[in-house]
């Protein structure tokens, strides 16, 4: 499933409260910079803004994965936030974003990227999940929600 490491609690914020798309990317970029001590917060952003630009990472249903590759980055790393409010991501099917999923890879990760993005996708595509991050009230209860889901399809694919 999802590599060691690869979503904390410390990566994790609970009733985040951002204004708009950017704003949003800031906050992933400010949980992620911690994760490589050659990155600055802004080199982050940049990159998820980069991507952003080129079409938006929202999946619908209220859920955005923005990701990057990126140099110094030694293996992949989330963050999460749940918002307070919804905002414009730009989705396609014109729903406000309330759960955002950012996600860094090394530069040459291109199969570990797209491994990890189909798996986010899978996770955010439970209803039932998604209803449960959007009404957890901490951070502890974020990831535990995350690590249960993780857990429940690791023991049905086995």
């Amino acid at each position: 499933m999802f590599p060691e490491n690869f979503i904390i609690k410390e990566r994790i914020r609970c009733h985040a409260k951002c204004s708009s798309k950017k704003r949003a990317l800031e906050q992933l970029g400010d949980l992620l910079v911690n994760t490589e001590l050659t990155l600055t917060q802004d080199a982050i952003f940049d990159k998820l803004l980069e991507r952003e630009r080129l079409g938006t990472t929202a999946l619908g249903h209220g859920i955005a994965l923005p990701h990057a590759r990126i140099a110094g980055v030694s293996e992949a790393k989330g963050a999460f936030i749940q918002l307070c409010e919804g905002i414009d991501f730009g989705a396609v099917d014109k729903q406000p974003v309330d759960l955002a999923f950012a996600l860094l890879v090394p530069e040459e990760a291109t199969d570990e990227h797209l491994q990890l993005l189909a798996k986010l996708a899978s996770m955010f595509s439970n209803a039932e999940l998604c209803e449960s991050l959007r009404n957890a009230d901490s951070e502890d209860e974020l990831l535990n929600l995350i690590e249960a889901w993780e857990k429940q399809v690791k023991a049905t694919s086995t």
